[in-house]
């Protein structure tokens, strides 16, 4: 096994590297975001027009052991057909370092508009289901998931 000299940093990369910690210790909360900027994002996508709340099956966990993996599925029930369905689906997260979690496109061809997936959860927060019609009308729910670390309550 070669030993390996350990390089000199000079005294301002050290205070620079210092600094950066500290910042990040301090302010943690800058690399979150905030309730706002998900309702923010829905006013973004929605041109400011709002959505209406609607009867969507959002299926989530109350309680998710484990944020890195965390399943959600959907339904709504929609004709899918040409003259009326749902075109475009966002799933937000007012958590997250970026509220934008996953977006799903649906034609008439698909028969249904479903899904399911696994998104990643920072820590305990609302999850919003915003969706498109093809006549430009937005429909919303949305629903809150405790992350917990190891089980315990977080």
């Amino acid at each position: 096994m070669k030993l390996q000299k350990l390089r000199k940093i000079s005294r301002r990369n050290a205070l620079q590297i210092i600094a950066g910690f500290t910042g990040t210790a301090i302010f943690p909360s800058i690399s979150f975001a905030q309730s706002n900027q998900a309702l923010n994002r829905i006013n973004e996508i929605t041109n400011g027009l709002g959505a209406t709340e609607s009867d969507i099956w959002l299926d989530l966990p109350e309680i998710a052991e484990n944020g890195n993996q965390v399943k959600v599925s959907f339904e709504m029930d929609s004709p899918m057909t040409d003259s009326d369905h749902i075109k475009t689906v966002h799933i937000l997260a007012d958590g997250n370092p970026s509220p934008n979690v996953a977006k799903f496109s649906f034609t008439p061809e698909m028969g249904s508009c479903s899904a399911t997936t696994r998104i990643r959860l920072s820590k305990t927060q609302n999850v919003y289901l915003l969706a498109e019609n093809n006549s430009g009308q937005f429909f919303m729910t949305n629903a809150q998931v405790k992350v917990t670390i190891g089980g315990c309550g977080g």
